[in-house]
């Protein structure tokens, strides 16, 4: 594995969002000093928080899998999930809702996913929910250790017996078809295989091997931290503040100062002068890259996932109707995906996700409101240049008015706050082509393929977060940033080596950095 060469007891990490904090922390595990800058008020990035009207909305992302791997960044300064968190399952994980007027909970429990499956489309389809379930868990062994967790150097890298599994199991076929083999209800098929928008391709387009979303979705397990999701940032920086790390926040990095081949200090926009030997980036890629004054050359410009349009709405009614997370499918499947990522129109036929973070947590509203989050896949603004200043006001009101036709009747008398996100928010955040999903995985966009996380002519400099490998998605993420303290420190030492001194190190165990499993 290639790392950065030279000195690198001390390292910047530009952003506190889940990918700079989770390399801060496996930076601190591995004694390095650490200094954080964030441009915003507090931690978070993309998983951000906004207070309003007593409502305490999450910004970012709303479903939490894997936290395995959130348990693995805090071990690395001997902390855990128990310690920094409460997090609660979801029974159901999701509640998807079909435009024919059938309904069916997504339980993440092999038992009770069969026998609601049996309900809902009868004892093959039951069968068959088994068989894809284990096809699922075989597919996520055969990738997660050497295709996802892991820094690839070279594509031969790939050539590995773990490649030849993937394959045997159709890794490399289509995902739709896939999942076909299993699932003869269209139905079913849907709610494990919409997973691959997110990466921002169809699942009749994409490669089977995505189908590790659903493994996380649908079987893993889904969780909601109490307090909301921005408490995940928010832990992971109490975390690392007590191992010992700087954070500056309302910080924003405007220049890298590089002599030789090497970033030597990292400038912000209040004239502050930070000296490092070595820096991780989290920004998103054209960010990082303008600071950095160099891109990799590409045969063929990124390609970028759809992006969303979200209303944050505070409500007066108790909806019971509405699970925590819950889907609510058109009629249209693949036209909709034609939509948002060839034609770049609006889909004629919403499939959309409605969260209801208060059934899980009462205390994200005032007394006796719910809140609700609403997102609709858009096209992103390379796609779709859509005149979404214009627009915004009226494609509200279609929104809320299809989820009344769905059944939430009188929505939009009981909003009585609300905060509408477009792409071009997005875009003013600093996300490439308006979309918070950042680089679709695509072949030539996914694994070595991807834009990775050293960057050529500068020796010193490491990218993290959804842009780069191993890619979108909140597990992916935490991984990113742990693979990018990877490129700065090697692989970490076997259980009983002797750990490099720094600071609070010599209070962590032994292998803290490896702790974590399912």
């Amino acid at each position: 594995m290639r790392r950065v060469q030279g000195r690198t007891d001390h390292v910047v990490v530009v952003g506190a969002g889940l990918s700079g904090l989770a390399a801060a922390l496996h930076l601190l595990g591995a004694g390095r000093r650490v200094t954080v800058l964030e441009r915003d008020p507090g931690p978070g990035g993309r998983a951000g928080r906004l207070e309003h009207g007593g409502y305490r909305i999450d910004t970012g992302p709303t479903v939490l899998t894997m936290p395995h791997l959130l348990d693995e960044a805090l071990a690395a300064v001997g902390e855990s999930v128990e310690k920094r968190l409460e997090l609660l399952p979801l029974h159901p994980a999701y509640r998807a809702r079909f435009a024919d007027g059938s309904a069916l909970d997504v339980h993440t429990g092999a038992e009770a996913m069969a026998e609601e499956v049996r309900r809902f489309a009868g004892p093959a389809e039951a069968a068959g929910y088994l068989r894809l379930r284990r096809w699922l868990e075989r597919l996520y062994r055969a990738q997660m250790g050497r295709f996802i967790d892991s820094n690839i150097d070279h594509p031969l890298q790939l050539l590995h017996p773990d490649l030849a599994r993937l394959a045997a199991l159709g890794g490399f076929g289509r995902l739709e078809g896939q999942v076909g083999r299993f699932l003869a209800d269209e139905r079913l098929r849907r709610v494990f295989t919409f997973q691959s928008l997110y990466a921002g391709v169809a699942p009749a387009r994409a490669l089977a091997a995505y189908a590790v979303i659903a493994y996380m979705d649908t079987v893993a397990g889904v969780w909601f931290p109490r307090g909301g999701m921005h408490a995940v940032p928010a832990a992971l920086a109490g975390a690392a503040r007590d191992a010992g790390a700087e954070l500056r926040y309302g910080c924003e990095v405007t220049r890298l100062e590089q002599r030789t081949g090497r970033v030597v200090a990292v400038h912000t926009g209040d004239g502050d002068r930070v000296p490092c030997d070595a820096v991780v980036l989290t920004p998103d890629l054209p960010v990082a890259y303008r600071l950095l004054g160099r891109a990799p050359r590409r045969p063929l410009a990124l390609r970028h996932s759809p992006s969303a349009v979200v209303l944050h709405a505070g409500v007066r009614r108790t909806r019971n109707e509405l699970a925590h997370h819950n889907l609510f499918f058109g009629a249209a499947w693949r036209r909709t995906f034609t939509e948002l990522t060839c034609t770049g129109s609006l889909m004629s036929d919403p499939s959309l996700l409605v969260t209801r973070p208060t059934a899980t947590d009462p205390a994200l509203a005032p007394p006796g409101r719910e809140l609700l989050y609403v997102l609709a896949p858009c096209p992103n603004t390379d796609t779709g240049p859509l005149p979404w200043d214009e627009l915004a006001p009226r494609y509200r009101d279609t929104l809320v008015a299809e989820l009344e036709s769905r059944g939430l009747t009188g929505l939009d008398a009981d909003i009585e706050t609300e905060h509408l996100v477009t792409p071009v928010d997005w875009a003013a955040q600093g996300h490439a082509a308006g979309t918070p999903f950042s680089a679709a995985h695509t072949f030539w966009q996914t694994g070595p393929f991807r834009p990775g996380n050293l960057v050529r002519g500068v020796d010193n400099a490491v990218l993290a977060g959804c842009g780069t490998t191993p890619g979108v998605g909140v597990p992916t993420v935490l991984i990113s940033g742990k693979l990018a303290a990877r490129r700065v420190t090697g692989p970490p030492p076997a259980a009983g080596a002797p750990r490099r001194a720094g600071r609070r190190t010599a209070h962590l165990p032994a292998a803290a950095g490896e702790v974590g499993q399912p």
